[in-house]
Formats: C-alpha cells, structure tokens, sequence
C-alpha cells in the first residue's frame, strides 16, 4: 500500500511552529494538515502565507474548527477561500456543536450547509472533508449514515480519525472504515489509550489491522499521522514515522 503520509500537531508558539514547518519534510512526511491556530493569523493576507511559507506540502490540507451558524458559515468560506489562495490540497472542518439532542432534521440541515459549502471548495479546486469528532454532531456510525444520505457526495466527504472513534466507543474500526470506504478521503491516524491521546504504537488501538483494512478497501489518499499527545514535537515527529516505517 502506498500512501501520501502527512503530519499535524498543535505547537505551543512561534519558534515550535517553525520547527515544524521546517523540518516535517526531513522526518520524512509529504506534507502538513495545520491546526487552524497555525494559519488563521494570515486569513485575511494569504500573500504573506506565502511568501513566509513557500515549501510545497506546507500546507496539504488546513483543519478548521468551528460553529455552523450564519457567522461560523461565513468564517468556513473564508477558510476555503484561503486554501484555494494557498495552494491547500483540502479543508477538513470539525463542527463545533454538541453531540447530544442532535436529531436526524439537524443532520440533514448540517448536510445541505455544507453541501453549499462543498461545492463552493469544489469550483475553487478544494477538496473538503468534514472530520467525525468525539461529541461533535457526526460521531457515531449511525450519524454518518444519516449525514451522508442527506449530502452531496460529490461536495463533502469524511476524514476518519482512528482515536476519536476509540473515545466515542466504537471498537470496530476496521469494520468502520470498510462500511465507509466510498466516502473516505483522508485518515487521521493516532493512537489512544486510557482517555488519552497517545504515539503510534503506544496506545491500546489495532493500528497494523486499520492499515490492513485501508490495503483491503483499496485506500490511496493522505494518511496523517495526527499526533495529539504529550509528547514533545520532536518525539511525534520521529517516533511516528519509524512505528509506521517498521510496518512496511
């Protein structure tokens, strides 16, 4: 299986940023999906993005987290607008809205939003995915069932992140991705264990039988080791990259 292999980490400041943009390329990745913290400051001036950060892969793909109101729409479009500008490879949004009392009228309101939204990314060469998230309104298989009979598959499709379908309780995750496989279009690839986000290889998921089941289904797209752990930059850098090494 070959696969484009992307990295993302929060990073505490500046100096922590620009280790990462400078050196994911020597640790061996293709490119970056950045936190929306490490771009939001150049929104409104994408030429300074630019001119700062002109390594191709810098940005392959710029995750947003949000609301889904008027006001968090309008930001959302923005953001798509910026990855066109940017030259990013795709949008992956995170809802910013709670899981419980969202009903199946709410998903299919969700769905004809981002549909709307999709499609505008789409005209501008923008791929967008919206991210599955523990407590967000798509978290279990049941809500990407209903979302995704409601959306335009051609305008949105779903980033699947291995840890947080640990945190909301779903412990097929192969069986998840195989279900869902038409509609998959990027992996977010972390490991979990005790309510806490940890380094590839050192948390309690089956990492080696989700890789088998994205060779089975065929699977081609980014793979982004999404490390959220304690760990220092470095160490998720490197210690990722060689637990994925020693799988091939």
């Amino acid at each position: 299986m070959t696969l484009r292999v992307a990295f993302s980490k929060p990073t505490r400041d500046d100096g922590d940023l620009e280790r990462l943009l400078r050196g994911f390329r020597h640790a061996g990745y293709e490119g970056l999906q950045l936190k929306m913290q490490q771009f939001s400051p150049w929104l409104d001036d994408p030429a300074a993005f630019i001119d700062r950060w002109t390594e191709d892969g810098v940005a392959s793909a710029l995750i947003w987290f949000d609301l889904l109101d008027d006001q968090g729409a309008a930001r959302l479009r923005k953001v798509v607008e910026f990855a066109a500008a940017v030259g990013s490879e795709r949008v992956v949004y995170c809802h910013n809205h709670p899981h419980q009392g969202v009903g199946r009228d709410d998903l299919v309101r969700f769905a004809s939003i981002l549909s709307d939204i999709g499609k505008s990314a789409a005209s501008a060469g923008v791929a967008f995915s919206l991210h599955h998230h523990y407590e967000q309104p798509v978290m279990l298989p049941e809500d990407v069932r209903t979302f995704f009979s409601a959306v335009d598959r051609d305008a949105v499709r779903l980033t699947v992140d291995t840890a947080h379908l640990a945190k909301s309780g779903v412990e097929d995750i192969p069986g998840f991705i195989e279900e869902f496989a038409p509609i998959i279009d990027n992996i977010h690839l972390k490991d979990y264990a005790d309510g806490e986000w940890r380094l590839l290889g050192q948390g309690g998921l089956d990492l080696p039988g989700i890789l088998a089941a994205l060779e089975r289904v065929g699977y081609d797209q980014w793979l982004c080791v999404d490390e959220e752990s304690p760990a220092s930059l470095d160490d998720g850098l490197t210690v990722s990259k060689e637990w994925l090494n020693a799988q091939n």
